[in-house]
């Protein structure tokens, strides 16, 4: 065993010792869905189930799923298990896919979550005196206050800079001896495009380590920011409705991502027939809420597509690692029949040198679906003569072709003309169903 841990006590657990935690914790909050969920009592009722009949972790397939339109039907606080006096905090998602999901949290949850978060920041090399750049938005959104807060549990400093002014924020990473960055990957990658035109050697920076999630990346974008930044770049996971940040996120091994199931209990199921499938096989990730009070989520479908690895990890941790999303049930887009996912588009891209900012525009012409991806040129591409931009066009084009098994436009832009994005970035422009 090797490596830093925050609570190596859970983070080290044996198999054996963490199914006893897992079991006694569903047992509890199974009792408190259906006594206090006006949505559970009738989702158990209709399927002939008792919470007495849930006697271990070993049940959990018994349970129903939950998903997303649920919390959006009991809009705001249909789904709260408990009273409102008790809530000691309010978050929500952003909304963009619809109607908000809120989330409440009491005292005891916001400690899980900054639990959570603080073995996150450990798992990356964080320690006490580390100060930690949190670059995600503050406000109804989860990211900055989940690493904020997981910061302060830890007891290193957090600095809560949040998104917007880039200059000013490389500013601060070179006065104030900023340790760790906290932000989207595509933040990031702006941050990094900023410190190079800023004419700053990132080796300059204090910088070591940084914290990337909301969004999915893949790991030439990975390598791309570690280059820029001079630094390690981490994958961490987490959704609102499940607390934030810190659900999982990677060690220094960078082999997938630390699932704190001690918290949340995962599991990867069949999106079609709901079953469970094996280690190793890509299926939905669904979780169960099994440490929170104010809203606990049953068999929570995220519609998020990876794998789950009980193996334990070279750092000496148990806590099961899921992979890296492939992409989501949701943001999955399909064109002529084929199933295409963004981050398919993105590992093409960067294998081929091209710079990660792109955007997918879709759209239907002849009643046929038609798919044109734009992507920036990189600054020496930029003298290059038409021929040899028709060229790459082509060769792009050709790599596409070949990995998503369909045609698609190719049409470089001048550097900087894709807007660059604080938060998440805006991929996907489908034109489909306007108008």
């Amino acid at each position: 065993m090797h490596g830093n841990y925050f609570e190596p006590e859970l983070e080290c657990a044996s198999r054996e010792v963490l199914h006893y935690i897992q079991s006694k914790k569903l047992v509890k909050m199974v009792h408190l869905a259906y006594n206090n969920v006006p949505l559970y009592k009738k989702r158990f009722d209709e399927i002939g189930l008792q919470p007495g009949d849930i006697k271990s972790i070993d049940d959990i397939s018994k349970l129903p799923f939950t998903y997303k339109d649920d919390l959006r039907d009991n809009y705001p606080f249909g789904m709260f298990a408990v009273p409102k006096e008790q809530l000691v905090r309010i978050h929500a998602s952003s909304g963009t896919t619809g109607k908000q999901t809120v989330v409440g949290y009491t005292r005891h949850d916001i400690d899980v979550w900054a639990r959570s978060a603080a073995r996150s920041i450990v798992a990356v090399g964080g320690t006490k005196s580390d100060y930690v750049h949190v670059s995600y938005g503050y406000g109804l959104f989860t990211g900055g206050m989940g690493l904020h807060y997981g910061a302060e549990k830890l007891g290193a400093t957090a600095i809560p800079v949040s998104t917007g002014n880039t200059k000013r924020q490389v500013q601060i990473m070179q006065d104030y001896g900023s340790d760790i960055l906290c932000c989207t990957p595509s933040y990031a990658m702006y941050i990094g495009e900023t410190v190079r035109d800023m004419g700053i050697d990132p080796k300059t920076l204090k910088l070591r380590a940084g914290i990337f999630g909301a969004e999915p990346w893949t790991e030439e974008m990975r390598r791309e920011i570690e280059r820029l930044l001079d630094i390690r770049a981490y994958d961490i996971y987490g959704l609102s409705e499940i607390a934030g940040p810190g659900v999982s996120c990677e060690c220094q091994m960078q082999a997938g991502m630390h699932v704190n199931e001690d918290m949340f209990f995962p599991e990867i199921i069949d999106p079609e027939t709901g079953k469970s499938l094996a280690d190793g096989e890509f299926g939905e990730l669904v979780f169960t809420c099994i440490g929170k009070e104010a809203l606990p989520l049953i068999r929570y479908r995220t519609r998020d597509i990876c794998t789950l690895n009980h193996e334990t990890c070279e750092c000496g941790r148990t806590l099961v690692r899921m992979g890296k999303p492939r992409g989501r049930t949701d943001d999955m887009l399909i064109i002529r029949g084929i199933n295409v996912f963004p981050s398919q588009v993105e590992s093409v891209l960067l294998e081929l040198g091209m710079a990660p900012s792109y955007q997918l525009v879709i759209d239907r012409v002849n009643n046929l679906d038609c798919m044109e991806v734009q992507v920036e040129m990189t600054e020496d591409m930029f003298s290059d003569t038409v021929r040899s931009l028709e060229s790459t066009e082509h060769k792009i084009a050709n790599a596409l072709q070949s990995t998503l098994n369909i045609a698609a436009k190719v049409r470089l832009l001048e550097p900087k003309s894709i807007p660059r994005s604080e938060g998440k970035a805006k991929r996907v422009i489908d034109k489909r169903n306007k108008g």
